[in-house]
């Protein structure tokens, strides 16, 4: 992950190129490159989620949960915890006029909430969980849950990591191409690793590391874009997560959850375009 950081300061740190050549770079164009690096929320639709272990088989219907973003400033700009908060990185290249693929990693946050009301059902072998009192076999009993006997998070991170194909489109530019406003729309899709926290009948494991399902988005953002090689951008994002095999255990490979959900996430990043085999030598022309 540190070699992308470093990748993107490189990039940002590109020395300033004459006002003829910059009249040359098409940010829409095929041959553009960029990279950008910056930070998300989300939000998540309710889910039931299904745990399966040694003595148990169970769900619990209508988990809500909500993300975690840092609350310390010094962790977004000091380079040894910037990959500590939610964060959004990025890579693409316009393969066409108006067309980008690109490979990203989103690092999002989900957590499980306790105090709303869950609905249990499934088998749970007697003496296994004697801090919740589980025991037996239970059909849509309500239940509220206590963080120290009973949580699920992914913080160390349910990362998306996809690959994007996007429409860039430029809607406005300045007559000498000093500042431009771009569209992104698009999809993408991809696996999902998660470093799963699990704390039930009495054992809490942190960071569980397993590749446990795929998710599909759609994107939409609005990119301003300064003298054709820095940016801003705000982004936002849709799609459905599966999450089919979430590693609960690190020592036991059939401790596992399952769980499906709606996700929505919005994003401001900071970012450098440069550009490839870009030939067009219309100095005049006032828009690319």
């Amino acid at each position: 992950m540190k070699t992308l950081v470093y990748l993107f300061f490189m990039v940002m740190a590109i020395e300033p190129i004459t006002a003829q050549y910059l009249n040359q770079k098409k940010s829409t164009g095929p041959g553009a490159m960029f990279v950008y690096w910056g930070y998300n929320r989300s939000i998540y639709t309710p889910s039931n989620i299904r745990f399966i272990g040694p003595g148990y088989d169970f769900k619990l219907n209508g988990v809500e949960a909500t993300d975690r973003p840092s609350t310390d400033i010094n962790e977004y700009v000091s380079f040894n915890t910037i990959t500590v908060p939610q964060f959004d990185v990025r890579i693409g290249y316009n393969f066409k006029r108006n067309w980008a693929f690109s490979l990203g990693y989103e690092h999002m946050k989900y957590v499980m909430k306790h105090g709303p009301t869950y609905y249990l059902n499934g088998y749970i072998s007697p003496g296994i969980d004697q801090g919740n009192g589980w025991s037996g076999t239970y059909s849509d009993q309500a239940v509220v849950t206590q963080e120290n006997t009973f949580h699920y998070e992914n913080t160390n991170g349910l990362n998306y990591i996809n690959a994007q194909l996007t429409n860039v489109f430029k809607i406005y530019q300045t007559e000498k191409g000093r500042f431009a406003l771009t569209t992104m729309m698009g999809v993408g899709a991809g696996p999902i690793l998660s470093f799963n926290d699990f704390t039930f009948a009495g054992e809490k494991n942190v960071a569980t590391v397993s590749l446990s399902g795929v998710g599909v988005s759609g994107h939409f953002g609005l990119r301003a874009e300064f003298f054709k090689h820095l940016f801003v951008a705000a982004n936002v994002q849709g799609g459905f997560i599966g999450q089919y095999r979430v590693k609960t255990r690190p020592n036991d490979y059939d401790s596992h959850a399952k769980q499906a959900f709606l996700y929505g996430q919005r994003d401001i990043v900071v970012g450098a375009l440069f550009y490839l085999k870009q030939t067009d030598k219309c100095n005049t022309c006032p828009n690319w």
